[in-house]
C-alpha cells in the first residue's frame, strides 16, 4: 500500500493552545510521518496567538519546515466563515498547489471557514477530503455546546425556533441560513469521522449520511502507567483530581461544590485542581474563587499543567473526576486516565457515559448534581474492592500509531476503493470494515 501525501488541518497548534483537538490532530500528523508518509500540518490562529505579519498570512513555526501557521483572525464564528477571502484565499491556494495533496484531513473549520472546504476541491480537485468532527460547533451556535445559553439546560437537537430562543436578538431565518451554509459545504467532503458514537449519532440526526460518517476513536501516544499511590493497609483511596481548563462547560464548580459537602460531613479527602481559567470572564472566575473558599481544606488549586508532567500529577491521584455539563465527545483526559490506570467518576452523559461504564470501569453520577456527585465520591472511598474491581476492568486505550494505521487504510479505501472518485457515494460498509481491520 502506497502512503498517500496528507495535509492535515486543525483551528490552532498544540503549542499555542493545547486543546484536545489541536493534540491530536498534531500527534497523528506526526505518527502519518513516522510511517514514512509525506505530512504537512497546517494550524490556524488569530489575534490572542498571534500578531499578523505584513505580506502573507502564513507563518513558520520554530524550525520546522512542515508545520505551517495561518493567520486567519476575520473570522465570522456564528455562520463559521472565513471573513477576509481576499487575504485567506490566495495564500491557502499558493499552500495546496505548492504541496499537492492526496488526502486534506480536516480537523476543524473554526478561523479557517467552511468555505475552504469549497476552494480545496476547487484548487485540487483529485485530492480527498476527510473531516473528523471533534465538537458540535456546525450544529450549535453556542460555541458547539448544545447547551442551552439560558440555564445550560442540555439540547439535544437544533432547530430554528430553539436556537431562536437561545439567541433571541438573532431571528429564525438566520439559523436556517447558518444550517444551509454548513450543510452544502459539507456535501463536499468525502468522509466525515466521528471519535464515538454518540457525536455519530448527533450528525446523523443533523442531516450527516449514515454511509458516509464512521467511528474511529482517537489513539493516544503510548505510556508507562504511573505508579499507584502506595497505602497503608486499610486506608482508603481518598485522593482524587480534575484535569483540563476550567470554563462554565467542564463543571468545576460542580466538583468544588462536591468536596464542600463532603468537608463539611468530616469526610477525609482531598480534591487535586489542575488546569487553569484562559479567556474566562471575571464573573465566572468570582465563582470559581469562592467554590474553591467554600472547599478551602479539601480543594487545593495547582494551575496551569504541561503534558510532560501527566505522569506525576496522576501518580498523586487515585480517582480522576469529569463533572462536564454539556456532552462532551470523546475527552482527552478520560483517555490519560484509563493509560495510567485510574478510575473516572463523570457525568453520566455523551461522550463521558460511552467512554466510561457505570460500575464497570468506572462511576458515573448524574450531570450537574453536586450532591450525587458527593454521594458518588464517597462510595468511591467507602466501598470494599471497589477501585481494585474497577482498575482491573479498564480497557486498552488504542496508540497513536495504531490510529496512524487505521486512517493510513481508511485514506486508501477512499482514493481506491469502490467509492474512490468524488461524487460518488461512499459505502459505510465498506469503510467501517476497513477501520476495523
Amino acid at each position: 500500500m502506497s502512503l498517500p501525501r496528507v495535509l492535515v488541518v486543525a483551528h490552532n497548534h498544540p503549542s499555542l493552545h493545547p486543546g484536545g483537538t489541536e493534540i491530536f490532530a498534531h500527534e497523528l500528523f506526526g505518527s502519518l510521518k513516522a510511517k514514512g508518509a509525506e505530512a504537512l500540518f497546517l494550524a490556524c490562529t488569530n489575534g490572542v496567538h498571534r500578531d499578523r505579519k505584513p505580506g502573507t498570512n502564513l507563518q513558520t513555526l520554530g524550525r520546522s519546515a512542515d508545520e505551517v501557521v495561518l493567520w486567519a483572525g476575520h473570522f465570522d464564528h456564528f455562520f463559521q466563515s472565513q471573513i477576509d477571502l481576499h487575504g485567506i484565499v490566495p495564500d491557502l491556494s499558493n499552500l495546496l498547489r505548492a504541496f499537492q495533496p492526496d488526502i486534506v484531513h480536516i480537523h476543524h473549520t473554526l478561523l479557517l471557514g467552511v468555505e475552504m472546504l469549497f476552494l480545496i476541491r476547487r484548487v485540487c480537485p483529485r485530492a480527498r477530503i476527510v473531516y473528523t468532527l471533534h465538537d458540535y460547533y456546525p450544529i450549535c451556535a453556542n460555541d458547539g455546546q448544545m447547551v442551552t445559553t439560558n440555564g445550560h439546560a442540555l439540547c439535544r437537537m437544533a432547530s430554528p425556533d430553539a436556537c431562536h430562543r437561545c439567541f433571541p436578538d438573532r431571528p429564525a431565518d438566520q439559523f436556517v441560513l447558518r444550517d444551509k451554509h454548513i450543510k452544502a459545504m459539507f456535501g463536499l467532503v468525502d468522509h466525515f469521522l466521528a471519535p464515538s458514537a454518540f457525536l455519530r449519532d448527533r450528525y446523523i440526526a443533523w442531516g450527516i449520511d449514515p454511509d458516509s460518517i464512521s467511528v474511529m476513536e482517537n489513539g493516544r501516544p503510548a505510556v508507562r502507567p504511573a505508579p499507584h499511590r502506595p497505602l497503608p493497609a486499610g486506608a482508603p483511596r481518598n485522593a482524587f483530581a480534575y484535569f483540563g481548563n476550567l470554563n462554565p462547560f467542564k463543571g468545576i464548580t460542580v466538583a468544588l461544590d462536591a468536596a464542600a459537602r463532603l468537608e463539611k460531613q468530616g469526610q477525609d479527602l482531598t480534591l487535586a485542581v489542575h488546569g487553569g481559567a484562559p479567556f474566562q470572564t471575571d464573573a465566572f472566575k468570582d465563582k470559581v474563587e469562592q467554590g474553591f473558599k467554600g472547599a478551602r481544606g479539601t480543594a487545593v488549586r495547582h494551575g496551569p499543567y504541561r503534558r510532560e508532567e501527566m505522569p506525576e500529577l496522576m501518580a498523586a491521584a487515585d480517582w480522576v473526576v469529569m463533572p462536564s455539563i454539556w456532552w462532551e465527545n470523546a475527552p482527552l483526559v478520560i483517555r490519560e486516565a484509563f493509560q495510567h490506570r485510574r478510575p473516572v467518576i463523570c457525568s453520566g452523559i455523551g461522550g463521558m457515559a460511552e467512554s466510561v461504564t457505570d460500575g464497570v470501569d468506572g462511576l458515573h453520577f448524574r450531570a450537574g448534581d453536586a450532591a450525587d456527585l458527593a454521594r458518588v465520591m464517597t462510595r468511591a472511598m467507602t466501598e470494599p474492592g471497589l477501585w481494585d474491581r474497577l482498575v482491573s476492568n479498564m480497557p486498552a486505550v488504542p496508540t497513536t500509531e495504531e490510529s496512524a494505521e487505521k486512517h493510513v487504510i481508511l485514506y486508501d479505501d477512499i482514493m481506491n476503493g469502490p467509492g474512490g472518485s468524488h461524487g460518488q457515494t461512499h459505502g459505510q460498509g465498506s469503510i467501517a470494515g476497513s477501520i476495523a481491520g
